[in-house]
């Protein structure tokens, strides 16, 4: 069996008056976790229907969720300061999911 990344898919609404200073903290978040060992990718979206609706796709090189929980815990201290601001700056909680890999196609050209 071949090893499947650690993918979370995570949403975020956040308040409008709050949208600069949230990309400014999540982007330092996000090159925080880039310098993790396990860490692989992580992509930001904005909804296009809703420019306060944003995704973040990540993807970790870790066994399952325990895995990657007790790794934050120990490891992480940079998320801290992030996740005690994140209620101001949410209009709505924010929701994740776990997601697998199931199958992908590319351009042929």
């Amino acid at each position: 069996m071949v090893k499947q990344d650690l993918v979370f898919y995570v949403q975020l609404h956040i308040k409008p008056e709050y949208v600069q200073e949230w990309k400014t903290a999540v982007t330092a978040l996000i090159e925080q976790m880039a310098k993790e060992e396990a860490f692989v990718s992580c992509t930001l979206h904005q909804d296009v229907q809703d420019e306060n609706l944003y995704t973040l796709y990540e993807r970790w090189s870790e066994a399952s969720v325990e895995t990657f929980m007790a790794n934050q815990v120990t490891a992480t201290t940079y998320r801290q300061a992030y996740e005690e601001r994140l209620p101001t700056w949410l209009q709505t909680p924010r929701t994740a999911s776990v997601v697998r890999y199931v199958q992908e196609w590319r351009s042929s050209k």
